[in-house]
């Protein structure tokens, strides 16, 4: 038998709702998060270039793939996280939630980048071009323009609840780009490999060289997280400039308690 939720409970959800609680919470996250990211980083490269076998038939050309993949893939969940939030914060008009929809945004557009940075360099030696229209990676291209696009429409406004329901509305209509970029090697007849690593099936690669990119996911998880605080932060700052919470030693109570 299930009853309303405590008062207390309801507290303890929300709490971090609160820009200033939220603030004290990436202030004491964060140093974590980016020490984090560093060392799983570090133990991803060791792994990956030291000890994981030599491809049979890449060479050691395939080991940009311990940078290519884990990117890939956070392109497309902070993709996904962004959207969410945007819509979060449309919805429901949470001002936090708007904030993390933009700070999210040019972290996914730096890993989309690099996703496709790092795919040319696999493309040269492997397909012999360093561009191909192929599915994957037109879609992923398209990914990188809804970015850019997100993050140039929410500029150009200057209200910002008008801003932010603009870019939620982007970022809402364009996730349906992502199951697309997926599914593409499945739908389409492409050049690109398909998945190596799979729910419904075991790795078709060496341990060493899975340890090696899930490490680097994990760092890279932790470094969305780590930047996503300080940008989020530092959107706060700007938008909550006028609070009394924010001036001052209150500040730093605040961060404490937190």
């Amino acid at each position: 038998m299930t009853g309303p939720v405590p008062p207390l409970a309801r507290i303890r959800l929300f709490h971090f709702a609160s820009p200033a609680r939220f603030y004290g919470l990436a202030s004491r996250w964060s140093p974590l998060l980016w020490a984090v990211a560093a060392g799983l980083a570090i133990a991803a490269l060791y792994v990956g270039f030291f000890v994981a076998p030599t491809d049979a038939v890449q060479g050691d050309a395939y080991r940009i793939i311990f940078i290519h993949v884990p990117a890939a893939w956070m392109s497309m969940v902070l993709y996904v996280a962004m959207a969410l939030w945007a819509a979060i914060g449309w919805a429901l008009n949470a001002r936090l939630a708007s904030m993390f929809a933009r700070a999210i945004a040019p972290t996914g557009a730096m890993f989309t980048f690099l996703a496709l940075w790092t795919g040319a360099l696999w493309g040269r030696p492997t397909w012999g071009t360093w561009w191909v229209w192929d599915a994957r990676l037109t879609s992923e291209l398209i990914l990188l323009f809804l970015y850019l696009g997100y993050l140039a429409l929410v500029d150009a406004i200057d209200d910002t609840c008008r801003a932010d329901r603009a870019g939620a509305l982007l970022a809402v209509v364009g996730s349906v780009n992502v199951p697309i970029i997926y599914f593409s090697v499945k739908w389409w007849n492409t050049l690109h490999q398909g998945a190596s690593i799979t729910l419904s099936s075991a790795p078709t690669m060496a341990q060493s060289m899975l340890i090696a990119m899930l490490l680097m996911t994990l760092a890279f998880w932790a470094y969305a997280f780590a930047v996503v605080f300080r940008r989020t932060q530092a959107i706060v700052a700007e938008r909550e400039r006028h609070a009394q919470w924010l001036s001052g030693p209150r500040v730093h109570r605040v961060e404490a308690t937190a």
